[in-house]
């Protein structure tokens, strides 16, 4: 059996850990607030990442290293780079393989759907380029990197467009304000494949420096929305579209360059993920409800149910 270190300790972090452990394997799962893990032989370690010599005192032995460390979103191009900065130097000292969490914004608002993982980064955004440094730290690194690029998330306790804009209106049986084009093909991404995704790519055995995609299922936001609403048994609610000055209004400025993904088709080649790797996506209806785990007893109001 083989020992990795997780940085990171959010949704994917902690199910990647958790497979880990089932499959017999010792993890370390480490960041600012650890918190707790009841899986195997995982252990829970309060760290900062952006201390390589730390971290790879936490790394010794390990085989490899999952970087699934999450930065504040309106801080990315300042607090990520030292992350992965310290990530990378503790890989590197102790000769452990990284396999990075990434997403598709380093692709650009110019790149053609559907998104293969050989396709030529070309981002367009602040977070997109901050994306794409990332990845090329790794490349350059000594040690065999790996990216999983995953879409927007789905899942319990995912942090993400849907989850912020959408879901809390659904729990609340009001009309749903969305970015985008709502009936525009969309990729969303499982967390729990997300990290089915990373623990199989550690085991690959072709050759490193390369990307691979989550394998992700496709839906309009209209047709999330209407998911959503079955699920919670309401009538399916009214979908407006949220302009820039809407998202200022809202304190969400973050969104705005964001907001081309949503604008058009945008979809996730997995094929060679599901060739090589032999991981599938979960079905859609399995991301709504995973995703609603995380407000289970709450009625649709919001308020606690007893």
């Amino acid at each position: 059996m083989s020992h990795y270190v997780i940085v990171g300790a959010g949704p994917v972090g902690r199910e990647a850990a958790r497979l880990l452990a089932e499959e017999g394997h010792s993890v370390i799962l480490t960041s600012r607030n650890a918190g707790s893990l009841n899986a195997g032989d995982v252990r829970t370690v309060s760290s900062d990442a952006t201390d390589a010599a730390q971290l790879a005192a936490l790394s010794k032995g390990a085989d490899a290293i999952f970087m699934c460390a999450m930065a504040a979103y309106h801080r990315w191009p300042t607090d990520f780079f030292p992350i992965m900065d310290g990530t990378v130097k503790a890989a590197e000292q102790v000769g452990a393989r990284l396999l990075v969490v990434g997403n598709v914004y380093g692709y650009g608002a110019g790149a053609a759907s559907p998104l293969t993982p050989d396709l030529e980064p070309d981002p367009t955004t602040r977070k997109g380029t901050t994306r794409h440094i990332m990845w090329q730290r790794a490349l350059r690194s000594s040690v065999p990197a790996l990216e999983v690029r995953a879409s927007d998330y789905l899942g319990d306790g995912a942090v993400a467009y849907f989850s912020l804009l959408a879901l809390p209106s659904l729990l609340r049986s009001e009309p749903v304000a969305f970015l985008g084009d709502p009936d525009a093909a969309h990729a969303w991404s499982f967390t729990k494949d997300t990290a089915k995704t990373l623990v199989a790519a550690s085991r690959f055995t072709g050759e490193w420096g390369r990307a691979f995609h989550v394998p992700s299922q496709s839906a309009s936001v209209r047709e999330l929305v209407q998911r959503f609403a079955a699920a919670l048994k309401i009538d399916v609610p009214g979908l407006s579209r949220l302009a820039p000055a809407d998202l200022e209004g809202i304190g969400f400025s973050e969104g705005i360059e964001m907001a081309y993904l949503f604008e058009k088709p945008l979809l996730l080649d997995a094929g060679d993920t599901e060739k090589l790797l032999g991981v599938t996506a979960s079905s859609l209806d399995t991301m709504v409800r995973d995703t609603l785990s995380q407000v289970a007893g709450m009625d649709v109001t919001g308020k606690e149910t007893k």
